[in-house]
């Protein structure tokens, strides 16, 4: 099994960025996929997540605006958009599949939001 995510960087506070994470080795479409994040000094936190069954989604208040959270399954991808990045973003971003009792994290990706 494996979660490679990609897309992380630097990027100016109000600037954009798409992470992805391609994922092998499970049946991707029967998992629920999600992106959490974790700040330096901080506990890992959900940023969104999408189902498996509907694709319905669901975010973290503080960033349902501006993040958008899409997953392909036919190219076993998961993708998370993220617009008018703050300071506050900055963390590193995890890639997770879940089902029942079964968990998968991906190794990360920095994301710094700085001028």
């Amino acid at each position: 099994v494996q979660l490679v995510e990609s897309g992380g960087g630097l990027v100016q506070p109000g600037g954009s960025l798409r992470l992805s994470c391609a994922a092998s080795g499970f049946t991707f479409s029967r998992y629920a996929m999600s992106w959490h994040r974790q700040a330096l000094g901080k506990e890992r936190e959900l940023v969104a997540i999408t189902t498996s069954a509907s694709g319905s989604t669901h975010y973290a208040d503080s960033m349902k605006d501006r993040f958008t959270i899409s997953r392909n399954n036919v190219r076993k991808m998961l993708y998370l958009q993220m617009n008018s990045l703050k300071p506050e973003d900055t963390a590193v971003y995890y890639c997770n599949a879940a089902s029942g009792r079964t968990n998968y994290w991906g190794q990360g990706t920095q994301v710094t939001v700085s001028s």
